[in-house]
C-alpha cells in the first residue's frame, strides 16, 4: 500500500483516498426507452452529448440494451388478463400498455407478435428502480396475492379460449 507523505507525515492510502478527490470514477445508468428510441444509437448519443460538454475523456460503454414494447391496449388478451386478476383479487389492476425496455419483451411483442402482459407485484406510485423506492405493508400482502392471481389466469387459461395468438383477434 502506497501512502501520501509530507514531512514524514502519512495522509492515507492513494488508492482509496478520504477526503480527496479520487483519480478516477465510474457511474452506471440504467436506462428505460419509450417504444420508437433506438436503443441501438444511445450509446453514441450519450458519447456525442458528453464530448459536446467538455467531456471527451469519459468512457461510455453498454452491457445490454433492450428496446421497450408496448401491447395495443385494446386487445383483447388485455381485457381478459385484467377480467381475470378482478375475477380472483376482487380489485381492479393498473394496467400499463408499455414496457421499458429493461428485459427482453421485444423479442416476444417484436419478433413474435404476440401480446404480452406482466403481472407486476407492487403499484404505480412505488418508484421502481428509483432512489427513494419503497413498498407498502398493504401492497406487500398484495404482492403475495399477485401470485393467487397468476394462478388463476393459469387456471382460466384450462378453458378453451377464443383469442388468436398472434393478431389479438377474437
Amino acid at each position: 500500500m502506497e501512502h501520501a507523505r509530507s514531512a514524514g507525515n502519512v495522509f492515507g492510502d492513494i488508492a482509496k483516498p478520504a477526503n480527496a478527490i479520487p483519480g478516477h470514477a465510474q457511474a452506471v445508468l440504467q436506462l428505460r426507452f419509450v417504444v420508437g428510441t433506438g436503443v441501438e444509437k444511445a450509446v453514441d448519443a450519450i458519447r456525442a452529448h458528453l464530448q459536446r460538454n467538455g467531456f471527451a475523456m469519459v468512457e461510455v460503454s453498454a452491457t445490454q440494451s433492450f428496446a421497450a414494447s408496448r401491447t395495443d391496449f385494446d386487445s383483447p388478451w388485455v381485457d381478459w388478463i385484467a377480467e381475470s386478476i378482478r375475477q380472483t383479487t376482487g380489485k381492479a389492476p393498473a394496467v400499463l400498455p408499455n414496457f421499458g425496455g429493461s428485459l427482453p419483451n421485444d423479442v416476444f411483442s417484436d419478433a413474435l407478435g404476440l401480446p404480452t402482459i406482466w403481472v407486476p407485484h407492487s403499484y404505480p406510485g412505488c418508484s421502481q428502480h428509483a432512489p427513494d423506492e419503497h413498498i407498502l405493508w398493504s401492497v406487500t400482502e398484495e404482492a403475495l396475492a399477485s401470485w393467487r392471481a397468476c394462478s388463476g389466469i393459469w387456471a382460466r387459461c384450462r378453458v378453451p379460449c377464443r383469442i388468436s395468438r398472434r393478431a389479438g383477434h377474437p
